[in-house]
């Protein structure tokens, strides 16, 4: 029987010269975590392997990233972006993460690979925090899943339209600016 992880509302951080590296296979299962994954998360490299990559997923992100992620990285594309995770105790942390599948020798998605680096807290504190918070009471505002994954996509790729920009150009600039 899993355990339910309630988030604390405290912040941990990795130091900013490491890189949390994760590879899963085609389902999101994880095949790899670094130590640095495992340290953040507060689990070993056993407890993590063959589990969901969303066993860190903080209930604050809103579902509609995971699907911009998923369909980027599906279609053979990279994606940069920011995600706030859970670790064990419920402490969370902040990301920049570079998501890219991994191809076979024909050309063939046959795994994903993500560097996660700490984030520029200024960033997250006044750009991403109060988007994703925007995005999640969108929605909030469904009862159902599947709209509420559509219209918190849609709020999101309107919010980046405004911008001019694409998705990961966005966040790679915010990043890049701080």
């Amino acid at each position: 029987m899993a355990v339910e992880i309630r988030p604390t509302g405290k912040e941990v951080f990795f130091p900013a010269g490491e890189l949390i590296v994760s590879k899963t296979d085609l389902k999101g299962r994880i095949t790899y975590a670094n130590s640095t994954f495992c340290h953040i998360a507060g689990y070993n490299e056993a407890e993590l392997l063959g589990q969901p990559h969303s066993i860190i997923r903080h209930p604050d992100m809103p579902r509609a990233v995971f699907r911009l992620v998923w369909d980027t990285i599906a279609a053979g594309r990279e994606i940069f972006g920011y995600v706030k995770n859970m670790a064990r105790s419920g402490d969370h942390y902040w990301v920049f993460a570079h998501i890219t599948p991994s191809f076979d020798e024909h050309g063939n998605i046959v795994a994903y690979h993500s560097n996660r680096r700490t984030p520029d807290p200024s960033v997250v504190a006044n750009a991403i925090a109060p988007l994703y918070a925007e995005v999640l009471r969108v929605e909030q505002g469904h009862a159902n899943g599947k709209q509420a994954v559509e219209a918190g996509l849609k709020a999101l790729t309107d919010f980046v339209a405004s911008k001019k920009v694409s998705y990961d150009e966005l966040m790679f600039a915010l990043q890049s600016a701080a």
